[in-house]
């Protein structure tokens, strides 16, 4: 655990330009270091610092190993197969690719390293954007940058929405990633004008690393996994592989197949994190699915497939290993003490109405003991005990997100009110305290203080969707991040 946490897990700093189609210059707002965000800002979340405990195996808990995700251990051993990113990542892309087929018609992604010529300030236009005011804009903005072009191809990510939309575009300034590297972003605005990010390479990509893991480890062996990554990224990692593993190559985990990461493993002020995980084939760097980490100031981040489907719903709707969903949301039965009896009677009485309450919340069956983990990142605002929920936790999350963990036995003996806890941390064990019939954690997700069923089929949240403003986000990693393509 941290108590504050500096989301700044790009190596890039710019300046984020708004530009109209009419305008001839830019409007500049200098000093903002940007984050993984298109419109990215500086999160108010740096406040001020207090004591942040150091997690560890609650003894008292019968347990083999540590189940849970815990702070940044600097005691790991770092494999020998692990390497600083590669300065020349993007060498020898060349050719077109477009990335995972297009499951989601509404938006996809297209990726490539387009060949230099005469024309490339038309690159909108060769890559089918039929939008004549952007290719227009492109062109009367992209002189200066196509004059610092190095190598003979132009990497790019296009998004496209439904009916072709152009969604985002991102472009680098030529297949070589080092201190002079540009990468310039593309959105549209509300305002029927458009937004560039540029971001400038820094030494900050020391801080990131690729990793290669064989991928039936990660899928049946996390022991493997423990010797490479701090162990809260190992049960994230096992959840986004599982997401994202293709179905219709379903004994990829008997070849030789792989799992590509690259990683930053944080510090005092970051939390590790991952922030491009694919499933490749090594020896021709086929790449059968991925996932990207989309960092966000005004709500929490998540993980995106190289399509734009989001799988964080699977990460908020798994508070523990459960037996089963024992209760789900709706009415059920409310007990009452049992009267005294009465003298009997001559005239029958009429049986006594059942009363029913609403059951807000997801009720997970699991023993006594069992670990709790934190769905996602966030502050512990409540820590105690709470009439009907019993020992009850809540956490904090961006954008007026609050996650419930009620009728515990205990909790980790290390948190405290205030604290910052990362994704996975082992938080509390289940119980049966308060209003409880047996053995459950009673899990609640709200927004703005009003319950949302994670689990209604009609419930959408910008926590699982694409936003406008991630799809400059999402091209841009994909863009830096993905496994280079083959000549």
């Amino acid at each position: 655990m941290k108590k504050n946490v500096c989301a700044r897990p790009l190596f890039f700093k710019g300046a984020i330009k708004v530009i109209g189609f009419a305008l001839v210059g830019f409007i500049q707002i200098p000093g903002i270091e940007l984050v993984s965000s298109a419109l990215a800002q500086t999160t108010a979340q740096n406040g001020k610092a207090s004591k942040a405990p150091q997690v560890k195996q609650k003894a008292a808990i019968p347990s083999s190993k540590q189940v849970g995700l815990k702070v940044k251990q600097n005691t790991f051993n770092q494999s020998s197969k692990s390497m600083s990113l590669n300065p020349e990542l993007f060498k020898r892309i060349e050719g077109e690719y477009s990335s995972e087929g297009a499951a989601n018609l509404d938006y996809r992604v297209q990726r490539g390293c387009l060949r230099r010529s005469y024309n490339e300030d038309h690159l909108p236009s060769n890559l089918g954007l039929s939008d004549h005011n952007f290719n227009d804009f492109f062109k009367s903005q992209t002189k200066g940058f196509f004059d610092r072009m190095r190598g003979n191809c132009i990497p790019y990510a296009l998004a496209l929405g439904s009916r072709n939309r152009f969604e985002s575009l991102s472009i680098m300034n030529g297949p070589i990633q080092d201190a002079k590297t540009e990468i310039w972003t593309f959105t549209p605005s509300a305002a029927g004008s458009f937004l560039i990010q540029q971001d400038y390479l820094k030494d900050e990509s020391k801080r990131f690393t690729e990793i290669q893991l064989p991928l039936r480890d990660v899928l049946y062996d996390p022991k493997k996994v423990g010797d490479k990554l701090p162990v809260e990224l190992i049960w994230e990692l096992n959840s986004v592989i599982k997401q994202i593993y293709p179905e219709e190559n379903s004994a990829l985990e008997n070849t030789n197949s792989v799992v590509r990461l690259i990683v930053d493993f944080g510090d005092k002020e970051r939390w590790a994190q991952i922030w491009a995980a694919e499933i490749i084939d090594p020896a021709s760097n086929e790449v059968f699915s991925s996932a990207f980490w989309i960092e966000r100031s005004d709500i929490p981040g998540g993980f995106y497939t190289a399509n734009g489907e989001s799988i964080e719903r699977t990460f908020w709707t798994n508070p523990l290993s459960y037996r089963r969903i024992s209760r789900g949301v709706g009415s059920v039965r409310a007990y009452s003490k049992k009267a005294s009896p009465k003298k009997a009677s001559a005239t029958p009485t009429a049986a006594p109405k059942q009363r029913y309450r609403a059951h807000m919340g997801i009720d997970y069956a699991a023993p006594i003991g069992t670990p709790i983990f934190s769905v996602a990142t966030g502050k512990v605002v409540h820590l105690g005990y709470s009439g009907a929920f019993g020992n009850l936790i809540i956490l904090e999350h961006p954008g007026n997100y609050r996650t419930y963990y009620a009728h515990l036995s205990n909790y980790n003996v290390e948190l405290e009110v205030g604290n910052e806890v990362r994704r996975g941390l082992e938080i509390g064990y289940v119980g049966s305290t308060g209003r409880s019939t047996g053995p459950h954690l009673h899990f609640e997700l709200r927004k703005d203080g009003i319950y949302v069923d994670p689990y209604g089929a009609k419930t959408e949240l910008d926590l699982w969707n694409m936003r406008d403003s991630d799809s400059g986000l999402l091209t841009r990693e994909i863009l830096l991040l993905g496994t280079p393509l083959k000549n």
